[in-house]
């Protein structure tokens, strides 16, 4: 579609360790982040807090599932200045239905590991994880299947900790898991990780 096409997302700075100056263009490492997104349902006033269990009862309306698209290339050389700014903008998309979080009740587990980090008592309380399973396939062919079970924050946690500075939530607003990973190369939910940064196939 020639380079106005290629010029529409992931484009940003970039520079490769023997390079002697940064170049600007599209990116050549995009990558993928599996995560599910959570759909926020009861708004509240700037500078409400929400705690957990409230963020559980309350707030968390539905789920879909998330890809997080990532420019590597462009994210690795402004990462250090700027944090991930251009190498995340560009896209995010998810499924075209919201599962209602009621419909996910059975399959709400235990979180693991909160034991030890132990999180501190703000972000203490109805806090549970999801048995989804995930898959990510390229091309028709199951790459990955990470497991958001073994997520270590759960969604309650997360919205709680998004209001603790006072920001408000809006009915439809979303947020992100982060890449859900596991601890195989089956269950690693991004390419990045699933090929070790390209060292392996």
């Amino acid at each position: 579609h020639g380079d106005a096409e290629a010029d529409r997302g992931g484009v940003g700075q970039r520079k490769a360790p023997a390079d002697a100056s940064p170049t600007f263009g599209p990116s050549s490492r995009l990558d993928i982040e599996a995560e599910l997104g959570f759909v926020v349902g009861g708004s509240t006033v700037q500078g409400d807090r929400v705690n957990v269990t409230e963020a559980a009862d309350d707030h968390l309306f539905g789920v879909v599932l998330l890809n997080d698209w990532s420019a590597r290339d462009i994210q690795a050389w402004e990462y250090v200045p700027l944090g991930p700014f251009l190498g995340k903008s560009f896209a995010t998309s998810i499924s075209a239905w919201v599962t209602p979080l009621d419909a996910l009740s059975g399959a709400r587990v235990p979180l693991p590991g909160q034991a030890d980090p132990r999180p501190l008592p703000y972000l203490q309380g109805d806090a549970f994880g999801l048995d989804v399973h995930v898959e990510v396939s390229l091309n028709g062919t199951v790459v990955s299947r990470p497991e958001h079970a073994a997520m270590y924050w759960s969604p309650a946690q997360m919205l709680a900790h998004l209001t603790v500075n006072g920001a408000s939530l809006r009915d439809g607003d979303l947020f992100a898991s982060g890449t859900i990973s596991g601890p195989t190369r089956e269950s690693r939910g991004s390419l990045l990780e699933l090929t070790w940064n390209a060292t392996e196939p």
